[in-house]
């Protein structure tokens, strides 16, 4: 079975307790760890879409990603525009534990599964610098789907991640929608929402399911994927 849920915002080393953003987000990480552990068994996938640690740097990220390494199933990790202390790829990689994997550039199969995408950037009246990292991220979304075509199987089957939408508030297509059309991409989590106006669990678009994973949106419980 595939979950997939994001925006943690962790902050176990940094003092950074979300509560302060209502009443809601109380106990949050509990509310999660209770349902994770009530649903993942060791064969399943959790598929994390970025924001998961407020840590500036890797050394105080390293004990909220052990809270996540301990619970069941395996892990695929997105960056998301919080991650600071996401720098170093090979540093990163450095440090996780086994059965934890971070997608940045390229793929990640695990069994019949292959997990492609990038953090993709804010659409939302842009600005020059906006549309520069906007377009970085869409090289790096074409350089991981790319990837996955090269593995692609009779069988297998493709999950894509991003940690900002893949669309703005019309739900019309995109540069990033248009990418994962190209590549037959069925499934696509993301997040980075928080209480926004076309903050819609589900929408399918050309072919493309696209689910919204925000913790605090999805009442801090996975989303089933893909079994």
């Amino acid at each position: 079975m595939i979950y997939s849920i994001s925006d943690l915002h962790l902050g176990t080393s940094v003092d950074k307790p979300m509560d302060v953003f209502g009443k809601k987000w109380e106990g949050h990480f509990e509310k999660i760890k209770k349902d994770w552990l009530a649903k993942v068994g060791d064969d399943d996938v959790v598929l994390l879409a970025g924001d998961l640690s407020w840590a500036m740097t890797l050394d105080e990220a390293k004990e909220d990603l052990r809270k996540i390494a301990e619970l069941p199933g395996k892990k695929v990790l997105l960056k998301g525009n919080h991650d600071y202390w996401w720098q170093s790829l090979s540093k990163v990689k450095s440090i996780l534990p086994e059965g934890v994997y971070i997608l940045q550039n390229d793929v990640v199969r695990i069994g019949k599964y292959l997990f492609c995408g990038s953090r993709g950037w804010a659409m939302e009246h842009p600005t020059e610098e906006d549309k520069k990292i906007f377009d970085r991220e869409l090289i790096r979304l074409e350089l991981s789907l790319s990837a996955m075509s090269k593995l692609r199987g009779e069988g297998d089957v493709v999950i894509g991640m991003t940690h900002f939408p893949p669309f703005d508030l019309t739900f019309e297509p995109t540069p990033v929608t248009e990418l994962f059309r190209k590549y037959d991409v069925e499934t696509v989590v993301y997040g980075h929402l928080h209480g926004n106006v076309y903050a819609k669990r589900k929408v399918y678009l050309d072919k493309t399911n696209y689910f919204l994973t925000s913790c605090d949106l999805v009442d801090f419980a996975l989303v089933e994927i893909a079994d």
